[in-house]
């Protein structure tokens, strides 16, 4: 089974581009771990590509998203995209509107159904924290309500599976429990990017849905 992860840096985490079959061509994000127990448990039946970039937008998805996915013809994609389409408006004013988000998301789902109509799809649910960069300043009273708009991100991104009959991955509220009872530090200390704790956490939300949905409607 091949099994391609197109997204952003949460994706990408350090992946090294020339690495081919290396383990650090899988970065060292919740990629590495999916992998790392997926293989460790059947080391003949996966094959397993990070094609994160770290900065993407859905724009700058779409735009790569032949050679990073088509090319490779997965059995399995997942894709976690839509904090920078949030977080670049906040502070560059270069963001992506929801409503062009979803258009453009669509273009990937439908693009994707039409080249690989046997390939299945996970979508990841973009997600947020209050961490050291998207908590309040005095300078920015509202710069946590601002990156909460990845909440409407989040709810377009399940109404799109929905439509599609797609596999939708929720990640918020494991983040906010996790986050409520350990703190931020814990999992995404600067409230967007998982340390080890947090990857740990989403590699573990991914595989739930894997086994519990995907191995099972294979079966």
């Amino acid at each position: 089974m091949k099994i391609v992860f197109i997204g952003d840096s949460i994706t990408d985490a350090g992946r090294n581009r020339e690495g081919g079959a290396k383990q650090s061509a899988l970065g060292y994000g919740f990629v590495r771990i999916v992998a790392d127990r997926l293989i460790g448990a059947a080391p003949d039946k996966y094959t397993i590509l990070n094609r994160g970039v770290i900065g993407n937008r859905i724009v700058d998805m779409y735009a790569g998203i032949k050679c990073r996915l088509w090319n490779e013809a997965p059995d399995l994609a997942s894709i976690l995209i839509g904090i920078n389409d949030v977080w670049h408006e906040i502070t560059a004013r270069n963001g992506v509107d929801l409503c062009r988000y979803k258009q453009v998301y669509r273009m990937i789902i439908e693009g994707t159904r039409e080249r690989l109509p046997n390939t299945k799809l996970i979508l990841c649910e973009p997600f947020v924290v209050e961490g050291t960069d998207t908590c309040p300043t005095e300078e920015a009273p509202d710069r946590y309500a601002r990156f909460q708009e990845i909440y409407k991100y989040a709810a377009a991104v399940r109404e799109l599976a929905d439509e599609y009959g797609l596999y939708f991955l929720p990640l918020q509220k494991a983040f906010d429990d996790a986050v409520a009872k350990y703190g931020a530090a814990c999992f995404a200390p600067d409230g967007v990017h998982p340390n080890v704790g947090g990857s740990s956490l989403l590699a573990g939300e991914w595989l739930r849905l894997f086994h519990e949905k995907i191995e099972s409607d294979r079966a």
